[in-house]
């Protein structure tokens, strides 16, 4: 199972939110290239970051970071935030990402995002599906839609979607745990899925379970930044698997 660290940008610094609230906002370093390098040192290879202000302005804003990460490490960049156009993958593409993640398009836009699956790829494009009692989400969580979680995997899945990235919000940032039962659910029912488990990660024994439920990453955030899991754990896993 890939170990894959988040960084959440704001104004260009690395912070967290819990359930996606922005008025939770804590920053843990004006630098987060900084906190990139301190993962690559422990051997990770590599990295979620996800540009906030980019989900809620509906655009890509903080490429120059992504930009700065990529060309300055050499940890493999999934990179997601209110990208809506094509113009926005290519930035992000030419900024040095190696996959996108699209949540809210792939709810409100689905032409577009399978648009994207077909011209760059299964390897390239996730399936953002952050839900919340699964229900997905969109809008940096900002509003939930109509759209029932394990339909809308299954959906995009006959059409090629190989990676998903699932996080249920109400587990995240929260530090209690994440949701075995649901990623169960979604693994017993599409176990060719490649499902990265994200969101309330708050021990390192939670890691071995989500491995042995079939997930194919984890997305570790907050756990990180609070010294709940320490990278030299998290080093140690990586050589040891």
């Amino acid at each position: 199972m890939r170990i894959i660290p988040a960084i959440d940008i704001i104004d260009g610094k690395c912070v967290r939110l819990s359930k996606g609230d922005y008025d939770t906002k804590k920053i843990y370093n004006e630098s987060p290239l900084e906190v990139a390098k301190q993962f690559e040192a422990h051997g990770i290879q590599y990295l979620h970051l996800v540009d906030l202000d980019g989900a809620k302005s509906k655009h890509i804003v903080n490429h120059k970071v992504l930009e700065q990460i990529a060309s300055k490490t050499s940890l493999t960049i999934d990179f997601g935030g209110g990208l809506k156009t094509d113009d926005d993958l290519r930035i992000a593409f030419d900024s040095g990402a190696q996959q996108i993640t699209g949540g809210s398009i792939a709810v409100k836009d689905k032409a577009t995002f399978l648009g994207w699956l077909g011209k760059f790829g299964s390897d390239k494009i996730i399936l953002g599906a952050d839900a919340m009692d699964e229900k997905v989400a969109v809008s940096g969580w900002q509003e939930e839609s109509k759209e029932e979680l394990i339909p809308f995997i299954e959906q995009y899945q006959s059409q090629g979607i190989a990676y998903v990235i699932c996080t249920d919000i109400s587990k995240d940032g929260m530090l209690e745990g994440p949701s075995f039962a649901l990623y169960q659910k979604i693994m017993t029912q599409m176990p060719a899925i490649k499902l990265i488990a994200s969101g309330g990660i708050s021990t390192f024994d939670e890691l071995p379970k989500l491995a042995e439920m079939g997930c194919e990453g984890t997305i570790i955030g907050k756990a990180i930044y609070e010294n709940r899991i320490s990278l030299k754990q998290l080093e140690n896993y990586i050589l040891s698997v």
